[in-house]
């Protein structure tokens, strides 16, 4: 048995508890799946756990090394529709950050975690540098910047896609946020010296003929008579929603001025035979890192058990 072998076998040993149900992001999720690590996106909503298969209907169970390399996948951002977005990559650390504070958190899905990050930042490097320049904020603002010209744009939000937009238009046109967190609205509207809509005064996001939404929630907060007010008032103008789930509830479409995430996906797709090479190699270098990983997480566990039986002995004395 070669060395990659045995290395291979001591991973699956380590992470033969690993478990990543791989949920349709319209899925409803009880309270206790949410004492999970739970990442919802606007084309999954995934539960990484240590232990028994939850009893829910998902579309895919991963598990072990199999697991660990559909968590690379995804966090690289091979299995979205806009082939190597990073957005993925700070909705990640943001659900990282909630787990970490969740009383039920699992120690052993922090530390798979942590190795994750570190993984995914070196196919990112290695790669995937140029495979998609385009992500959600910039096919925004070639839309609202690029092709309209806007001198004004309205980001509503305050996450990190919010900080994402702001980056891209600020350059270009005068921006303003609105978002529900004025203390984080005030905080990028100093970081970036831009200027600030209170969020309840909602009826003046109607003078704005250029709108980027980065919020996302299980409600309706732009319906059908805000975009026809909107659009009475503005003759050249485009809404884009890049909440996840929509929180725009409206039947118009991009040539009616109103741009929705299947419309920047579908811009966003990857043809090209280069980029699909890229891809491959990634997948190949990820196959490596997996049997990489294996090595220093049994290290690690090792570490783990002499300290324990170390300890054990003291007290047994």
């Amino acid at each position: 048995m070669t060395i990659s072998q045995v290395n291979r076998l001591y991973f699956i040993n380590m992470l033969k508890g690993l478990i990543v149900s791989n949920f349709h992001p319209s899925q409803k999720l009880g309270e206790e799946e949410s004492k999970h690590f739970v990442l919802k996106t606007c084309q999954r909503t995934l539960i990484i756990h240590y232990g028994k298969e939850l009893r829910l209907s998902c579309l895919e169970i991963y598990q072990a090394e199999h697991a660990y390399n559909f968590l690379l996948e995804v966090i690289c951002g091979l299995q979205s529709k806009l082939v190597g977005e990073n957005e993925i990559v700070g909705q990640f650390k943001i659900a990282y950050k909630e787990y970490a504070l969740n009383p039920f958190r699992d120690n052993t899905v922090l530390l798979i975690l942590e190795k994750l990050f570190k993984d995914s930042k070196y196919i990112r490097s290695e790669y995937l540098l140029g495979l998609s320049q385009k992500t959600y904020a910039s096919i925004a603002r070639k839309h609202i910047i690029g092709i309209n010209k806007a001198d004004e744009v309205l980001v509503l939000g305050s996450g990190h896609l919010a900080q994402d937009l702001i980056n891209q238009f600020k350059k270009k046109a005068k921006v303003y946020i609105s978002a529900r967190n004025l203390k984080q609205a005030n905080q990028l509207a100093n970081e970036h010296d831009i200027g600030i809509i209170p969020w309840e005064n909602v009826h003046m996001y109607k003078q704005f003929p250029f709108i980027a939404n980065s919020i996302g929630a299980e409600c309706v907060l732009f319906n059908e008579e805000f975009f026809d007010d909107w659009s009475i008032e503005h003759s050249k103008k485009l809404f884009v929603d890049l909440g996840s789930p929509s929180v725009i509830e409206t039947q118009k479409t991009y040539s009616q001025g109103v741009m929705n995430l299947d419309d920047i996906l579908s811009e966003g797709a990857i043809v090209e035979t280069k980029k699909k090479n890229q891809i491959k190699k990634a997948k190949t270098a990820m196959n490596q890192l997996v049997e990489r990983r294996a090595e220093l997480l049994r290290d690690k566990l090792i570490q783990k058990r002499k300290r324990q039986q170390h300890f054990e002995f003291r007290n047994a004395l």
